[in-house]
């Protein structure tokens, strides 16, 4: 299993990381604060079913403060629970929604590098991932 420690999964929350912020567009909420990857997920999540496990879980722990620490929660606790491909992909199923939050040079906005991301990410559903959340 991938525990904390290990090298590699600290490169892979950070590119994965680097991807969702990957020509996102500034946002800022009612209050001024800087939206972030985190923001989108939800609003994506929020559109599709019930509330999402991994977002009622990270909204829980009261520690963290900002967007960014709430969307690397997120993907930790989806590696986890194995969810990670398929919220994701959830997300990005509203063009619109993408176009709203994402510039023309983000891989979301096309089909085939989608295609390409979310393959690669339905192939960690075989890993096992043992991280505190």
């Amino acid at each position: 299993p991938v525990t904390d420690g290990s090298r590699e999964l600290h490169s892979l929350c950070a590119q994965l990381e680097f991807l969702l912020q990957f020509d996102l567009k500034e946002k800022r909420s009612f209050f001024g604060q800087r939206k972030d990857y985190w923001d989108f997920l939800c609003q994506g999540l929020a559109c599709r079913r019930e509330e999402h496990e991994g977002v009622r879980f990270v909204t829980s722990l009261d520690k963290l403060k900002t967007p960014v620490g709430r969307g690397r929660a997120f993907l930790r606790y989806c590696l986890v629970h194995r969810q990670l491909a398929e919220s994701l992909q959830l997300c990005l199923l509203d063009p619109e929604s993408l176009r709203e939050w994402y510039y023309a040079r983000s891989p979301f906005l096309s089909p085939q590098r989608r295609a390409e991301i979310l393959g690669s990410l339905y192939e960690l559903d075989g890993v096992t991932f043992h991280l505190a959340l």
